[in-house]
């Protein structure tokens, strides 16, 4: 029977791009929290204004590409990408209005009684105008490169996010305006000043700096006006021309592509306040920009300093050293290999140490004679990955290993690179995935001798192969040589290197090649469920939820009584409390000391005995470019054990009022309704105590 939806579309979904920008007001929220320590603040903010930085260069450059097409489609709310821009328009200046007076008022004088300040130069001491005079002439002026424009000097090319000055010149002989570019280095973002006191950290703005020397720059020049101002490109380099699938070389094509951003489309203009309008509307018309694509900040325009504020050590304005734990399982017997045939594994990160686990078994399969082969999937890695260089150690010594490496990882793509290059020279087998797909699977296959036999081992994550990042997002990752599920995961990897053509999987959820299809089974069994008054109930921990199909079977589940809980962090584009459509539907974001990242799926199947119930975890969310153009991967749990720590995750998940922000019908989020409780993340670390402790 086809599914009837008596609302307009328009009141189905709600808007993906407010949604993320939405995330982004929880994240700067998280700066507001007075709970949270100082430095930790400071990094909740650079944070929000790295999101901001991202969201423009692979989202909105996406929409701008769709104000083009006079033939795109209108998106998932029902409007035009036209409407979307000025709408996140209008909702990043007041985001940015929000931010600046946080920095200002809050975060600012709370630093500066740390000794923690950022001085203007007109604030300087005598002396430390003496030390900054001789750092400009020494340091800062044999580095900068001056650039007018001209006749014979044409605009020059200004790369994302690169922090300049708009200089207005003129000359004796010339009465027009002269525009000039000045470039502040990256490296001298913010000068630490010299210290007077112990535990003194004064900073200077580079910006200040240059600005008071420019004269120097311009000899003989009559300097009217200077503005500082960044731009921001566009880095999305997947590719809707098909030119990715014509490409006889895909490491070649992304590295082309990747040189490509240097030139790509500028999608925003940030400039700092009371701009000449001479200079603004100079670097409007040759960036070709119109006024919804430019932001008026306050000062500082550069925020990179707060990283570098973020990350001072002083334990006293940080959370407390956070130590991960793990089981006696792996700490106490020398082979991974003889825990995991005892019976599958489930671990928690970053609460349960990633190097003693999901690393140990990999640096254990290379040193392991009986172990023949290796193959994972790589989406992204630290610099120095312990794992990349066992591997690579793998190879050298004879063993079969295979690592498909996605080179569409944005922002990683040249990272990527550089270790496939690393690996191939080493005799790894290494492959690029597949023409218009990214691999986005976290799955790693060992394939161990024993006796007469070949058995398989398996780690099936929710997150990346990256040991930083697995000390800061919580993930799961399940360890299990189940001999069906095994089978299902060699296939996958045949499907990756060979192309195999492979279309049902007995166990594993894949897309693009049915992930989707099993998913809307599982909702639509529990509609039936419920229909025969059996035990129903939907609950699902994902990073972003916008797949239309997927929203529209929640819906129907929903009006049929189904109650539907949904964990999602990041965007949201289902809208819950509809009358008569999602009334049994509610929505929590959650937000805290680690960013929530792994993927659970709980569908009760009509069983009231919670082991006898379906739980999957995996890589993907309930997007459509996870569903239908990366290769994911989501395992089913079939271990009691597992099972009922997947589900004592989820309640306490569910049940925290001190972290949760609840989404609302119109889009909006109710705060924490008690936020002067403890932090989820504490209230987790507690809950994986009493776990070790009670299995030592």
């Amino acid at each position: 029977m086809k599914r009837k939806f008596e609302k307009p579309k328009e009141k189905l979904f709600l808007n993906r791009e407010l949604s993320l920008l939405n995330f982004n007001q929880r994240v700067l929220n998280q700066a507001k929290d007075k709970r949270v320590p100082l430095l930790e603040r400071v990094h909740f903010l650079e944070v929000f204004y790295s999101n901001m930085d991202e969201f423009f260069m692979k989202r909105v450059g996406s929409l701008k590409r769709y104000t083009l097409s006079p033939s795109a489609p209108l998106l998932i709310d029902n409007t035009t990408a036209k409407y979307q821009l000025k709408l996140i328009h209008r909702q990043v200046l007041e985001l940015n209005k929000q931010a600046f007076s946080l920095f200002n008022k809050q975060i600012l004088p709370k630093l500066s009684k740390e000794n923690i300040k950022f001085l203007r130069y007109k604030d300087l001491s005598k002396k430390q105008k003496v030390w900054a005079e001789e750092f400009f002439k020494n340091k800062m002026f044999p580095v900068l490169t001056p650039i007018a424009v001209d006749h014979t000097h044409p605009f020059p090319l200004i790369s994302t996010l690169s922090l300049s000055l708009a200089v207005k010149l003129f000359i004796k002989t010339n009465k027009k305006p002269l525009f000039a570019r000045v470039k502040i280095p990256e490296m001298f973002s913010w000068i630490p000043l010299p210290l007077n006191k112990p535990k003194e950290r004064f900073f200077l703005s580079s910006t200040e700096l240059v600005t008071k020397h420019l004269q120097s720059l311009f000899p003989k020049m009559k300097i009217t006006s200077v503005m500082p101002f960044r731009i921001t490109r566009n880095i999305d380099i997947e590719n809707e021309t098909g030119e990715e699938e014509d490409a006889e070389d895909l490491l070649e094509f992304i590295e082309e592509e990747i040189q490509k951003r240097k030139f790509a489309e500028i999608v925003r203009l940030e400039h700092g306040p009371q701009p000449d309008p001479w200079l603004l509307d100079f670097l409007k018309e040759k960036l070709k920009l119109d006024d919804q694509d430019v932001y008026e900040l306050p000062w500082p325009l550069d925020y990179i300093f707060l990283k570098a504020i973020a990350n001072i050590q002083d334990t006293t304005l940080k959370y407390p050293p956070f130590q991960a734990l793990t089981s006696p399982q792996w700490t106490t017997e020398s082979k991974v290999f003889d825990v995991i045939k005892r019976g599958d594994m489930l671990v928690h990160h970053p609460f349960e140490s990633f190097s003693f686990t999901v690393e140990k078994l990999i640096i254990q399969a290379v040193h392991n004679p009986e172990v023949v082969a290796i193959k994972m999937t790589l989406y992204r890695t630290n610099k120095n990955s312990s794992i990349i260089k066992a591997l690579i150690a793998a190879a050298k010594i004879g063993k079969q290993v295979v690592c498909v490496v996605e080179l569409k990882a944005r922002l990683d793509e040249e990272r990527n690179i550089e270790w496939a290059h690393k690996m191939e020279k080493a005799g790894v087998h290494v492959v690029y995935g597949l023409m218009g797909l990214k691999t986005h699977s976290k799955l790693t296959l060992i394939v161990k001798k024993e006796k007469e036999d070949f058995k398989t081992y398996l780690h099936i994550g929710t997150g990346n192969y990256h040991s930083q990042t697995a000390k800061l997002y919580t993930d799961v990752s399940l360890f299990t040589c189940h001999s069906e599920m095994a089978q299902d995961a060699i296939e996958l990897f045949h499907y990756l290197t060979g192309r195999s053509q492979k279309k049902s999987y007995k166990h594993l959820l894949v897309s693009p090649v049915q992930m989707e299809k099993k998913f809307l089974k599982l909702i639509q069994q529990e509609q039936e469920f419920a229909l025969k008054g059996k035990a129903s109930e939907i609950c699902v921990k994902v990073n972003n939820l916008e797949a239309p199909k997927i929203i529209k079977a929640l819906y129907e589940a929903s009006s049929k009584g189904v109650k539907v809980k949904l964990i999602v962090r990041g965007i949201c584009c289902l809208r819950p409390g509809l009358k008569g459509l999602s009334e049994n539907i509610e929505v929590k974001s959650i937000l805290g000391r680690f960013l929530e990242h792994s993927r659970i799926f709980f569908f009760r199947a009509g069983q009231k005995d919670i082991t006898k119930s379906r739980f999957f975890i995996g890589s993907s969310d309930w997007m459509r470019r996870n569903l239908y153009s990366r290769v994911e991967l989501v395992s089913p749990v079939y271990d009691k054990k597992a099972i009922k720590e997947l589900w004592r995750l989820l309640n306490i998940l569910w049940k925290d009022e001190s972290s949760s922000w609840y989404l609302k019908e119109d889009g909006s989020y109710l705060p924490p309704f008690q936020p002067e409780q403890e932090t989820i993340h504490k209230h987790l670390l507690e809950n994986f105590k009493k776990k070790i402790k009670g299995l030592g």
